[in-house]
């Protein structure tokens, strides 16, 4: 019996900033598997009012339980890719430092020490930035210790550190034309 064709693993944050937009690219990749911390249910509840769907084949793991025990499916050979979008300045600072104490910063870790790339949509990369709340656009005004943390992530192995949506579009268009060389972007 053949194993199944790897999958893309995405890892939802805390973070609304460019949440809706997200789902849309979600649905464009198709076979996906959606690790959702427990930050970002509470944040589906306030942005996902639309009700996108999901991809049909989209299997969704919740930040249940206290060792987050899906991410064991790194190392079953599940994935291709993890993409960690959007990722707020808690998630991208614990990854720097190696903390893994969320469904999110286990897969990134465990990603890591499987070799599986990564891309992470860091939302703080700018020293200015507009999101969308939900009650409508806001300015945003990133730390110092955000930004920093957001430049170190760029040193990690088999890391893309995507600083807006166009770069985490042209991210995942890339991988997936490495993976896929004849399919179009």
């Amino acid at each position: 019996m053949n194993a199944p064709a790897p999958r893309w693993a995405w890892a939802l944050s805390g973070s609304g900033h460019f949440f809706s937009e997200t789902f849309d690219l979600l649905a464009e990749i198709g076979d996906v598997d959606l690790f959702v911390s427990a930050a970002a249910a509470e944040v589906l509840r306030m942005y996902r009012k639309d009700g996108h769907p999901l991809p049909p084949s989209t299997k969704v793991f919740r930040d249940t339980t206290a060792s987050a025990a899906p991410v064991g499916l790194f190392y079953e050979g599940r994935y291709h890719t993890l993409v960690v979008a959007p990722a707020s300045s808690n998630t991208v600072a614990k990854c720097v430092l190696g903390i893994s104490d969320t469904l999110v910063t286990n897969c990134f870790a465990q990603a890591g020490k499987c070799r599986i790339p990564a891309i992470v949509f860091a939302c703080d990369s700018a020293p200015e930035l507009t999101t969308m709340a939900p009650g409508g656009p806001v300015k945003v005004y990133p730390r110092r210790i955000d930004l920093e943390n957001t430049t170190r992530l760029k040193s990690f192995d088999d890391t893309v550190v995507a600083e807006s949506f166009a770069d985490l579009v042209s991210a995942v268009r890339v991988r997936r034309n490495g993976l896929h060389p004849c399919r179009p972007a």
